[in-house]
């Protein structure tokens, strides 16, 4: 049984956890994003993306291409909208993504991207004006060179204004620690990173 849904884009090996009360939605939202990565996601710029743009959390390119691919594949699958909304809204309510209680505005620019690319209009997420032309740049993004230049941005901005470090510690420990709003295997199995695996 895996802690949650994976593809490796290298093996071609879809994982799906056994979560018992969540219903055919959570379950079609799970595949649905697994197949966006096995459909759009390139193994050799997942491979390279990391040293592509050296010091990036590979958290960091996760999040923008989870972005872009829900995107396509609800394209090329219409059906999948509406699993995908009642899905989101089922580990939103079940708070999976543990911010029930929590002020937003604390949580690092990376996650509220995340958050809101996920959950939509169950939630009110705020960006200052600096953060919104990064937002708007992920929110756009169509093509892995687009996830790419949006990763650039990205970190750059979180260089210059977060200590990215202390953030991918902080996000690696709720990780472990915790259920997490993307879909990954843990982190201690590093074999995701080296031998390609996707979530």
């Amino acid at each position: 049984n895996f802690r949650t849904a994976f593809f490796d884009v290298e093996k071609r090996i879809l994982g799906l956890p056994l979560w018992k009360d969540r219903g055919k939605d959570v379950y079609d939202l799970l595949t649905g994003h697994e197949v966006g990565h096995a459909l759009f996601t390139p193994p050799e710029g997942w491979h390279h993306s990391t040293s592509e743009i050296p010091g990036i959390p590979r958290s960091y390119v996760n999040v923008v291409e989870d972005v872009r691919i829900e995107k396509l594949v609800q394209r090329q699958y219409p059906g999948l909208v509406s699993s995908f909304k009642r899905g989101y809204a089922v580990l939103y309510n079940e708070d999976f993504f543990q911010v029930a209680g929590v002020d937003l505005s604390s949580r690092n620019v990376v996650d509220r991207i995340n958050l809101k690319a996920k959950c939509r209009d169950l939630v009110e997420v705020e960006y200052s004006a600096k953060e919104q032309p990064i937002v708007d740049q992920v929110m756009a993004v169509e093509t892995w060179e687009d996830v790419i230049e949006a990763c650039k941005a990205l970190y750059a901005f979180m260089k210059e204004n977060q200590k990215v470090e202390e953030d991918a510690r902080q996000s690696l420990a709720k990780q472990c620690g915790q259920r997490r709003g993307r879909f990954e295997r843990e982190p201690a199995d590093s074999r995701a990173d080296d031998e390609g695996g996707r979530e």
